[in-house]
């Protein structure tokens, strides 16, 4: 081959693989994922503002990654946000944190204001505190929502992420979540998790959500709940986070890969089977205790009967706190799980539940000022 024709071959090969890069961009869907701009550190080193939820970012992200689809961050203010306090050593966040081209995003997040909405086929709405107080009345994200949802994108938003919907309205003067299925952090999630910060904020997420007309609909206390209404998909707290980002990919047309299972998950997801095939669910444990995490099953179980409604909630706390116990060997869960029992009525498991917490922890002033409530 003539140098001249070697130089044209090379041209042309050049020129295709540019146009099948570019067929391939165009063809591959975009999300913007909106981070709250909130967060503020103070001088003690604490957070002053609360800002955006790392593990939703981290988990939703591994979603979208896994499956080939592009993210764009974006905030308010743009630039780096604050995160919550979170666990840089959870294995979804130590992979972001890995992932040399995901932080150079998060340092320097695109301004919500600078967008055109027509660049993305979906909106991923993370959660945390902070949205609360900036994306539920950011004018930039409600056209970027709106406009998304007109041209049959994809809204999805976990936590409380779904604040950022709540004043969005359509062309006809309607919000756009009136009449559809919604969720997000439960006014029970908050009585149990959202004290620090609660009383500042400018309303509940449940309440505004249903005074908006949307049906509110909801799981037991922090277990994986995602709701699905056409393009409007939601996340009620940050277990549902990786269902959340899957039901978006499933919308946007892919096929949903599956990523290695978190064991916060596949924990949270261990209680709900409690609730409907509790020996099913002991048996699974049981038999692989390394896919769980037994502090945050034991946790749960503790929670679950603070806040219990019926006896059926507060035998299945009983019982993962009872399951964990050996793992945990904690007083405060000796003391949950003790009077659960006399809740329960079971006064003979209560004392010999208090008899094995003295054994061991015999000098905790709270156990031992349970004897006089369990033994008369």
């Amino acid at each position: 081959m003539n140098k001249s024709l070697f130089t044209l071959s090379l041209v042309a090969a050049l020129s295709a693989t540019s146009v099948n890069t570019l067929a391939q961009d165009k063809n591959t869907p975009h999300v913007l994922m909106v981070l709250s701009s909130y967060g503020e550190m103070g001088a003690d080193g604490t957070l002053s503002k609360p800002g955006f939820e790392f593990d939703e970012l981290s988990k939703a992200y591994a979603v979208f990654k896994q499956n080939g689809v592009k993210v764009t961050l974006a905030s308010p203010k743009g630039g780096e946000p604050l995160a919550d306090k979170f666990d840089k050593n959870k294995p979804y966040n130590q992979a972001y944190s890995n992932d040399t081209a995901a932080m150079a995003q998060l340092k320097n997040t695109k301004r919500l204001s600078e967008l055109e909405p027509a660049q993305f086929d979906a909106v991923f709405v993370v959660g945390g505190k902070g949205p609360m107080f900036d994306l539920h009345d950011s004018k930039p994200l409600q056209a970027i929502i709106r406009d998304i949802y007109v041209n049959n994108g994809v809204i999805g938003a976990v936590c409380h992420g779904p604040a950022a919907l709540v004043d969005v309205k359509l062309e006809n003067g309607e919000y756009l979540i009136a009449g559809k299925r919604v969720n997000g952090f439960t006014n029970e999630e908050e009585a149990a998790f959202g004290k620090k910060w609660t009383k500042q904020f400018p309303f509940l997420l449940e309440d505004k959500l249903i005074e908006r007309g949307a049906s509110f609909v909801q799981d037991g206390l922090m277990l994986n709940q995602v709701s699905i209404d056409g393009q409007l998909i939601t996340g009620q707290n940050p277990f549902s986070t990786v269902n959340t980002a899957k039901a978006v990919v499933a919308a946007l047309g892919l096929t949903v890969s599956e990523l290695p299972r978190f064991k916060d998950d596949e924990s949270i997801l261990l209680v709900e089977q409690f609730f409907s095939d509790s020996s099913k669910a002991r048996a699974r444990y049981l038999a692989d205790k390394s896919s769980f995490d037994p502090m945050l099953l034991g946790i749960s179980g503790l929670y679950q009967a603070q806040h219990a409604q019926t006896a059926h909630q507060l035998a299945v706390a009983v019982e993962l706190m009872q399951l964990t116990l050996a793992d945990i060997d904690h007083p405060m869960l000796y003391e949950a799980l003790v009077n659960a029992q006399l809740k329960l009525n079971d006064i003979s498991g209560a004392q010999s539940t208090l008899e094995a917490a003295l054994k061991k922890h015999g000098t905790a002033e709270s156990l031992i000022a349970l004897k006089e409530k369990v033994y008369g």
